[in-house]
């Protein structure tokens, strides 16, 4: 049996640090998958699963959906393979099954995010490489934006949102 190499790509992207009295816990890493920032009152409407320095922007895109009253979780998530070793409760708790609104992002392919957002769920991946640039330029270029990531949850929330409609009244 070989040896199972585990470890964490890190970045030369000027990237934020989160205030972990606020956010959180950089614990949660060693679990593959956390609950960066909880949505209004614990109740999100929409998750956002985000790895490495995209994480900035579904942070970013949290504000603005929470501006137009949209309860957005953000969970980062940089090790698939250490968040689908964990319980299945943790992953539950992580990504409540009943929050069918789900983007995801990451700079890379789109194929091992499926299995977390589902069908209703929208993906911002890259699906090829080689492009040089700085990486602002390249986010930029290549459609990593906030803009796109709340249009995303915009589809995602339209497919999985009954609309309220008014009850029928019938007269006799």
């Amino acid at each position: 049996m070989g040896a199972i190499l585990n470890g964490l790509a890190l970045t030369r992207q000027n990237v934020p640090t989160w205030d972990r009295t606020v956010h959180g816990s950089a614990e949660g890493t060693a679990r593959g998958g956390y609950i960066l920032a909880e949505g209004e009152n614990g109740e999100p409407d929409l998750i956002i699963i985000a790895t490495g320095s995209e994480v900035q922007l579904a942070m970013n895109a949290r504000e603005e959906l929470h501006r137009e009253g949209i309860s957005t979780r953000v969970v980062s998530m940089p090790c698939i393979e250490w968040f689908l070793g964990q319980e299945a409760s943790y992953r539950e708790q992580v990504l409540p099954a009943e929050v069918t609104a789900r983007v995801s992002v990451e700079a890379g392919i789109a194929t091992p995010w499926r299995e977390f957002v589902g069908d209703a769920g929208e993906i911002v991946s890259l699906e090829h490489f080689g492009a040089s640039a700085s990486g602002p330029e390249l986010f930029e270029r290549f459609g990593f934006t906030v803009d796109r990531l709340v249009h995303a949850a915009r589809t995602t929330l339209a497919r999985t949102t009954t609309p309220r409609r008014a009850p029928v009244t019938t007269s006799l």
